[in-house]
């Protein structure tokens, strides 16, 4: 009976370097385009352009994913241009990629200054203490972390001065339409009395009214049984006068 046969397979050392040199060369050209387009983006940088930076370093983004010095730089060129929002973004992609210390410190430094200009204090002073954590040196995080907090606390202030204040107004606001409402009812009450004198002087005047009318009345019944007394008095008393003429004949 045959044994197995076994094959062997024999690779020089010069094919092995070969073949890996094959399968890092997209590698090593990938990284000589990023650090081309960071070497780019920094001289428009250094220039003020940061618009054509961000540009720049985007295209090292696209032809390497995985570079923390481009996201970094993003950060700063959209900084520059007042995208606090959008720089934050990158600083904070940046510190998850970097697993150096020191550019991990740099993001976080680069974090707290996007949040403070973004006015939110909290967030950057997180970010502010995350920095000195790895890098206690650094005298411009310290310098800003206690702005960043005397900030937060005039902040704290003025809300709470706010809150005060609109307290205060919504409870002027309060006796103030309190009063009004005690001014209409007092004025409802005055107008109802008013009411009730006018009506209480017109059924007087009404009184008064038809008092005269039965005193005018009375005093022509008056006249009339005056004027009966005196017309009966004429009759009776010319009567009387024929009784005592003598007639002659």
């Amino acid at each position: 009976m045959e044994g197995i046969k076994k094959y062997s397979i024999v690779i020089s050392l010069k094919t092995i370097l070969l073949i890996g040199f094959l399968t890092l060369l997209p590698l090593i050209l990938n990284a000589q385009a990023d650090k081309k387009y960071i070497r780019q983006g920094n001289r428009e940088y250094n220039k003020d352009k940061f618009q054509n930076s961000e540009v720049s370093y985007r295209k090292a983004i696209d032809d390497n994913r995985r570079s923390p010095d481009a996201v970094f730089n993003i950060g700063d060129a959209l900084y520059k241009q007042n995208k606090f929002e959008e720089a934050a973004k990158q600083f904070s992609e940046n510190i998850n990629m970097n697993e150096d210390k020191e550019k991990k410190a740099a993001g976080l430094y680069n974090l707290g200054n996007a949040f403070l200009q973004g006015k939110k204090l909290k967030e950057s002073i997180e970010a502010y203490k995350g920095s000195l954590k790895l890098n206690p040196d650094n005298l411009e995080a310290k310098y800003n972390l206690a702005y960043a907090q005397d900030l937060l606390i005039q902040q704290q202030q003025q809300q709470q001065q706010q809150q005060q204040d609109q307290n205060k107004e919504n409870q002027d606001n309060k006796d103030q339409k309190n009063d009004q409402d005690k001014q209409k009812e007092d004025q409802k009450n005055n107008d109802q009395k008013q009411d009730q004198q006018e009506n209480q002087q017109k059924q007087q005047q009404q009184e008064q009214s038809i008092s005269k009318e039965d005193a005018q009345r009375l005093l022509n019944s008056l006249a009339n049984d005056e004027k009966n007394v005196q017309e009966k008095v004429k009759l009776a008393k010319a009567a009387r006068e024929r009784k005592l003429t003598v007639k002659n004949w």
